[in-house]
């Protein structure tokens, strides 16, 4: 650690901190150091410097989110993350979103000594039980309700629902139909408020929400509801899978998309690329997330003080799928 310190021209006790995940580190300083670590090809003694702090230096994952592509990355990335901060991490999945099966897995990572918890929650009963919980290892929440802790890291979801909404509009759009996630959960609540405050800042009256489960199946269904209006021309699918089986049900339909509908997907997964057509989608940065979770919690650990939610930008990607509405729906509008 002291030839780390030489090296990069700070203290040694600067070279802890960045290796421990301390955000009191400046970016530029910290970049330094972590430069000096890879040419000496240092590489701390978890177990040794556990013993000495008195620390397991060890967090965990709760996860309490079906097992879809947005919370596996998240998943994903917040592993990443710990790794690169000098933990070791420990996931439990709840196999049902209920207070016992949470309080069960908080249990169980408290028995594993882990210094904090980042909590990635898809439902309201999960959040509602970590609130109210005993009091524990800290915990910081992945894609929460920002009104329940202040440790909350995420995406706006409603500023993402509305950036798809927007896009749709600008095309043309006037009859964009939305396919929801559960809506026991904030981020399918969020997403279906920013569509609709998008339709209402237009002063379009936004037509009853389609519910579905994140699941593509779910969308298909819904698809196949919606591909009988003759008056929708876009829909805007609260995630890139539902919008997967809103694509197959609108071709089997006979709809052609985008020349007679258009779709917009939220996620960016790693298909929406190479769909046919290739999906228009919010795309949200996961590594991002999965950093900011894990530099909040080491701050919760360190006992320094986190006073605002942590908000991950986010941005839309066009492709194929969506374009402005057949003629003679234009002409409606006009």
């Amino acid at each position: 650690m002291h030839d780390v310190a030489r090296l990069a021209g700070v203290s040694h006790q600067t070279v802890s901190r960045v290796i421990n995940g301390s955000p009191s580190v400046r970016p530029e300083t910290r970049q330094r150091v972590l430069r000096a670590i890879e040419r000496l090809g240092y590489r701390p003694n978890t177990a040794a410097r556990s013993l000495v702090r008195g620390r397991s230096a060890t967090v965990g994952i709760l996860v309490a989110a079906p097992p879809l592509f947005g919370p596996a990355s998240v998943q994903r990335a917040v592993n990443m993350a710990a790794r690169e901060a000098g933990f070791f991490a420990s996931s439990v999945s709840l196999a049902e979103a209920t207070r016992g099966a949470f309080d069960a897995a908080v249990d169980h990572l408290a028995r594993l000594a882990v210094e904090g918890i980042v909590v990635i929650a898809g439902h309201d009963e999960a959040l509602e039980g970590a609130r109210s919980g005993s009091a524990g290892p800290p915990m910081v929440f992945v894609d929460g309700d920002p009104n329940r802790s202040r440790r909350t890291i995420g995406i706006d979801d409603v500023a993402g629902a509305r950036l798809a909404t927007r896009h749709l509009l600008d095309l043309g759009h006037i009859e964009i139909a939305h396919v929801t996630g559960p809506l026991d959960g904030a981020v399918a609540r969020a997403r279906t408020a920013g569509w609709r405050a998008e339709m209402v800042a237009a002063r379009l009256r936004p037509m009853e929400p389609r519910s579905g489960d994140w699941s593509a199946e779910s969308g298909y269904h819904a698809g196949l509801a919606l591909a009988e209006n003759p008056l929708v021309t876009a829909i805007f699918a609260a995630n890139d899978q539902m919008a997967v089986g809103v694509l197959r049900a609108l071709h089997e339909a006979g709809r052609s998309v985008p020349t007679d509908i258009s779709v917009v997907g939220f996620d960016d997964g790693p298909e929406a690329a190479y769909l046919i057509p290739p999906l228009t989608t919010v795309c949200q940065d996961f590594d991002a997330t999965g950093r900011a979770a894990i530099t909040t919690l080491t701050a919760a650990i360190l006992g320094e003080p986190h006073h605002r939610r942590s908000v991950i930008d986010l941005d839309l990607i066009v492709r194929a799928s969506s374009a402005p509405p057949p003629v003679r729906n234009a002409c409606a509008a006009i």
